[in-house]
């Protein structure tokens, strides 16, 4: 695509926050290599190992330790940083977390958003926002039929609720503060994105497909799924990120016209059931050397969690000109060849580098 080409990332400001996570740290890196100024505002990582640290992933950008909840701490980061764009990717990102802790999962993802665009309103440098909500912020009715910006928000557990709270709290912020009418005045545009299940190397959290997957099958441990006919829009992380990256360059040059809501989804034949995905990935592993993986279904019980999930992505694909390029099996391939050669001792900062060069000669 043009904005991985034109150079419109080099020696831009950027703020992060998330970036010790699994997707802020792919895109901290993704952003390293275009030539970004890039600083980071999160917590340290929750998982050991973590790609963050494995993938030495400060070593190319400013790193603040601290909390998205900490409104006079992430003000003076904002500050000290001025950017041009602010990519807000903090997060409590697991369902299962947020029935153990829901009051946790609302603070950091509707307060923390709240207080993410405090920090913005008083730093005058910034000119875009992109809010990363989550493909589950829609009312899932458990129907074939993909999800549409204009779909209504809503959420059965708390994560997936608080990320549609999310979405209005973004919204609430736009309309109020920085409305699209007196735009030649504030000059801030804000959009907020929505992308499906996002897979890749370097996922140790727990309760994720993937990570899962990677630990049990690295260890010859048999694998436990809760429910292997959940279907779900698997989709390499790279290519939401690509889409932020869109969008973002798309609300710096053009401002309001790229505000509200965007999914980036997968390809439609690709939304698989979870047996599937671990079904392919135990062949692949196989394959690769060593005895059969195996896999059997852990009887709960289990909190609810959605069955049937597909997300819209034609308005992206109209507008920013943002489509797929990988295959879900091409996907699953990068995840399991990250994996495996890590574990054989290939440097991880190294072969993220490869995999997002080797990603971006399959641009268009």
């Amino acid at each position: 695509m043009e904005d991985m080409v034109n150079g419109f990332w080099r020696g831009r400001r950027v703020f992060l926050t998330g970036h010790t996570g699994f997707k802020g740290s792919w895109l901290g890196l993704w952003l390293q290599h275009l030539g970004a100024e890039v600083v980071g505002y999160a917590l340290p990582p929750h998982t050991a190992p973590n790609l963050f640290e494995a993938a030495r992933v400060a070593d190319g950008m400013g790193s603040t330790l601290g909390d998205v909840n900490d409104l006079t701490r992430m003000r003076e980061a904002v500050a000290a940083h001025r950017p041009e764009v602010v990519l807000h990717l903090a997060a409590q990102s697991l369902v299962r977390a947020s029935y153990r802790d829901p009051i946790g999962t609302y603070e950091t993802n509707v307060l923390g958003t709240a207080r993410l665009l405090e920090a913005v309103r008083s730093c005058e440098s910034v000119r875009a926002v992109v809010i990363v909500t989550s493909d589950k912020c829609y009312e899932n009715r458990e129907w074939v039929w993909p999800y549409r910006e204009n779909d209504a928000l809503g959420g059965h557990d708390p994560y997936s609720n608080s990320k549609a709270c999310a979405e209005l709290v973004a919204g609430a912020y736009r309309n109020s503060f920085f409305p699209v009418e007196r735009y030649s005045e504030h000059q801030v545009a804000i959009a907020t994105a929505r992308a499906g299940n996002v897979i890749g190397g370097g996922d140790w959290s727990q309760d994720r497909l993937i990570a899962d997957i990677a630990r049990a099958f690295g260890a010859g441990e048999t694998l436990q799924i809760r429910n292997p006919q959940a279907t779900r829009p698997w989709q390499h992380v790279l290519e939401p990120l690509r889409g932020y990256l869109a969008l973002a360059e798309k609300l710096v040059l053009e401002g309001t016209n790229y505000s509200g809501a965007w999914n980036f989804g997968p390809r439609h034949d690709d939304a698989r059931p979870v047996g599937w995905i671990v079904e392919h990935l135990a062949s692949r592993w196989a394959a690769a050397g060593g005895p059969p993986r195996r896999w059997q279904i852990d009887p709960g019980p289990h909190p609810h969690e959605a069955q049937m999930l597909q997300l819209d992505w034609t308005k992206a694909l109209q507008e920013l000109g943002w489509r797929p390029a990988l295959s879900l099996p091409e996907a699953l391939d990068m995840t399991l060849d990250w994996y495996q050669s890590v574990q054989r001792g290939e440097d991880a900062r190294r072969k993220c580098l490869d995999q997002l060069e080797a990603y971006q000669r399959k641009l268009p």
